[in-house]
């Protein structure tokens, strides 16, 4: 039988073992968020990308549905972290950076004259705060 003091001591170890192991996982996950937040700000939207939208949009329509969400960031990437878009003020437009901003550069240019909508709205609250952006891009008809 093992001493107390070897049991406390292959406890400590094994403590060790797993914090060692939540540091790599926590450098890890600050590495892909770096990388994503690079992505987001000097990246461009591509034909992956715009295939994936049109994806989206001809499954919605395929489904009966008026409107898909076509894109979705963090609302801490606005310049305000997302309360124009939260409070549906005017000019939340002016609000985006980076894709975000290039996406509605798209439907102003490719999508709105075409007859879509663009709606954007916060999707998720996490601890009552704005979390994430979607933008919801409709083709419903419009009320007469």
């Amino acid at each position: 039988m093992q001493s107390a003091e070897e049991l406390r001591k292959r406890a400590l170890e094994l403590q060790l073992a797993e914090m060692d192991r939540e540091d790599r996982i926590k450098a890890r996950e600050a590495k892909k968020h770096s990388e994503f937040v690079e992505d987001f700000f000097k990246k461009h939207i591509g034909d992956d990308e715009r295939a994936v939208i049109k994806r989206l949009v001809m499954k919605a329509a395929a489904d009966g549905k008026f409107e898909a969400m076509v894109y979705s960031f963090p609302s801490s990437f606005c310049t305000d972290s997302g309360r124009a878009i939260n409070n549906s003020l005017p000019g939340w437009q002016n609000t985006l950076q980076g894709r975000a901003k290039e996406v509605f550069d798209l439907f102003e240019s490719v999508a709105r004259p075409q007859g879509y909508t663009l709606k954007a709205m916060v999707i998720n609250f996490p601890e009552g705060m704005p979390g994430d952006i979607g933008f919801f891009l409709g083709w419903e008809p419009p009320v007469e």
